[in-house]
């Protein structure tokens, strides 16, 4: 039995440390689930050998509604007809610029953390990730509908501001009660990128949605946690203003928008990365051997440390289940691994 523990190898890598070895953790969505769970039973996850224990419930998906419609504790009800894993919100919760008659949710709803206790026992030897979906500007675009949030950046600011700073307040006070159990980290997923650039550009972003960041950062750092977040698409021109407020590690890290190479030598040490192997064209439409070349670089380069390995989103159900091996296989042939590790 190994002496270090997965745990320890996360922190070392988020500490700006090298590691004995590359740490992984991968995410699926429910039709590559179906895949693994084919292939190697109800213990399919068991076999990956990730680094992360991920806690809470993200998004807040608790009520089926049947037909594959689903409401979040928001209010919002997704249809998920033709996108599985959120879905397509199905009206407009906020029709007006006001938050005038809309009572926001319970942050200790007893639903995000019953489980957490249990999920630690299973891995104790794992990172601890309490998961924070739709953050802020998602949150916002969920309940006021993308265009009408955008618009409302140049139309009706304070609204914007009272929006946001009602999710931070709901977010800190949802952190404090997830820092009560033994966690290692906050994961906050907010998608600002597009393939090129922000959605709304840096210069809106550092004006409308940092602020907001650098309040609900500052409660984790408070609790002496680490900083994880999530965001699609190429974001990494406000990488300075997030290493300023404390992020620790950023994920997906795409290579189609990113110059993966480049930015970890730029930010080695002060910044890590979880992602990186291509979900838009080396995996889907990639061969075996492609996807185990590609694997070996980024294991090559994540070898000095702040690097956590991953498919740069969570797999989706086009890959082939002998490229999700193919991957899965590559980090657990690593020379340093721990025998117990694989």
């Amino acid at each position: 039995m190994s002496t270090i523990t997965k745990r320890d190898v996360v922190k070392t890598v988020l500490d700006g440390k090298k590691p004995p070895y590359v740490p992984w953790s991968f995410r699926f969505t429910h039709e590559a689930i179906d895949k693994l769970e084919k292939h190697f039973g109800p213990q399919w996850e068991k076999e990956l050998g990730n680094h992360y224990t991920e806690l809470g419930s993200d998004i807040g998906f608790f009520d089926d509604l049947g037909g594959s419609r689903f409401k979040d504790l928001f209010g919002v009800v997704w249809d998920r007809t033709v996108e599985k894993d959120i879905g397509l919100p199905e009206e407009v919760v906020l029709k007006e610029p006001s938050l005038e008659g809309y009572t926001f949710p319970d942050p200790h709803d007893h639903r995000f953390f019953d489980d957490i206790p249990s999920k630690i026992e299973a891995d104790p030897d794992r990172f601890r990730v309490f998961c924070i979906g739709f953050s802020l500007y998602e949150r916002a675009w969920s309940l006021r509908g993308i265009e009408n949030l955008l618009m409302d950046f140049y139309d009706n600011p304070d609204f914007v501001n009272e929006l946001f700073g009602a999710i931070v307040d709901y977010n800190i006070a949802q952190i404090e009660k997830a820092c009560t159990y033994d966690i290692d980290a906050i994961y906050f997923g907010d998608d600002w990128g597009q393939q090129y650039g922000l959605i709304m550009g840096p210069d809106l972003w550092r004006e409308m949605i940092f602020p907001h960041l650098k309040r609900m950062y500052k409660a984790v750092l408070d609790q002496g946690k680490y900083i994880l977040i999530h965001s699609c698409g190429d974001v990494d021109e406000v990488f300075p203003d997030l290493v300023e407020i404390g992020l620790k590690c950023f994920n997906p890290f795409q290579p189609e928008v990113m110059d993966i190479d480049e930015l970890i030598k730029e930010y080695r040490g002060r910044l890590s990365f979880w992602g990186g192997l291509s979900t838009q064209k080396t995996l889907p439409f990639g061969t075996e051997e492609d996807v185990r070349k590609e694997t070996k670089h980024l294991l090559e380069m994540g070898a000095d440390g702040s690097y956590i390995l991953s498919p740069s989103h969570a797999v989706e159900g086009d890959v082939s289940l002998e490229n999700i091996l193919a991957f899965v296989e590559e980090v657990k042939a690593q020379p340093n691994l721990p025998a117990d590790f694989k």
